[in-house]
């Protein structure tokens, strides 16, 4: 109260009253809320909104929460490395490549037309994509041809076949995973976040005119309060307008926050993000599930093969 009181004697010779238009308004609207804020005004001099409105409020922004929070971690969607930290070594080695390609280029161009030989042009890179399933299929696929290229035996050409076999399935479910990414960031996170900055942000911008029409309704009713005899008309034609104003945007807030619960479009949204990964998760369960059968024949053989050996 005591702060309240400084702030009011500074502010009390400008007599708000008498001011006239939209900074009159707007700045009797900030002094009313700092008087509330300062707790120099009673509860029952506050203007109680309608217990519908309240209600709405609290709903939606729970369902603002809701989008946030899930928002927060189906991000990780946006980002192809998500499962696969350790790419930056492969990035890096990308770059070099890159840089090495990109000066051989140049100078290929520049030494056309002279005598001078032109250096020997790289071939094209081919797009690494850098997710777990990839770098499985890449590291499993490159183990087989490094058996295959030595002089090896059936033991090598079974494990050799093996790991080709899990380099064509993982890179069979990097692909799909690939693909749940792209559907998801189309189909869910792109419609969330829409979702976000235009119903719920329009309610939110509805609520926060409801809040600045009831601070000039109490504000005006404070003015008719203190207003002299001579002022009196004019401070409750400024009341009734203000309680006017209020009802009309308290209306329109009620009719928005109530269209933002009512859309069906989160709903849908959410079973697009589990439908793709639903797919996902099913094609690289079938992938798997072939590749395993494959390899556990090739086990059994290969174990076979080795209690023979044994028993002689």
């Amino acid at each position: 109260m005591e702060n309240w009181n400084k702030l009011s004697s500074g502010i009390a010779s400008l007599n708000i009253g008498q001011n006239a238009g939209r900074f009159a308004k707007g700045f009797g609207t900030q002094v009313q809320q700092a008087r509330e804020r300062f707790g120099a005004v009673a509860p029952e001099d506050i203007t109680e909104l309608p217990q519908e409105y309240k209600d709405l409020e609290t709903r939606v922004d729970a369902l603002r929460t809701v989008h946030l929070n899930i928002l927060k971690i189906t991000r990780t969607f946006e980002t192809e490395t998500y499962d696969y930290p350790t790419q930056i070594q492969e990035s890096l080695s990308e770059f070099s490549s890159t840089i090495s390609n990109t000066v051989t280029s140049f100078a290929a161009t520049n030494l056309k037309g002279t005598s001078l030989p032109a250096p020997a042009q790289a071939p094209p890179t081919q797009t690494v994509h850098k997710t777990l399933p990839h770098a499985l299929g890449r590291a499993t696929s490159s183990s087989a041809a490094t058996l295959s290229a030595g002089p090896g035996a059936v033991e090598e050409a079974r494990l050799a076949k093996a790991l080709s076999e899990i380099g064509a399935g993982y890179d069979k479910i990097g692909e799909a995973r690939l693909a749940q990414d792209d559907h998801i960031r189309s189909h869910f996170l792109q419609p969330w976040q829409a979702t976000l900055n235009t119903s719920i942000a329009v309610a939110m911008k509805a609520r926060q005119a409801v809040r600045v029409s009831r601070l000039e309704l109490d504000a005006a009713k404070l003015g008719l309060k203190t207003a002299n005899p001579t002022r009196q008309e004019q401070a409750r034609l400024e009341v009734e307008n203000a309680e006017d104003d209020l009802v009309q945007k308290t209306e329109v807030a009620i009719s928005m926050m109530k269209a933002v619960l009512e859309n069906p479009e989160p709903l849908k949204n959410l079973n697009e993000l589990v439908k793709a990964q639903l797919i996902f998760y099913s094609t690289a369960a079938e992938a798997l599930s072939t590749v395993q059968g494959e390899i556990e024949e090739l086990s059994v053989a290969a174990e076979g093969e080795y209690r023979k050996s044994r028993d002689h």
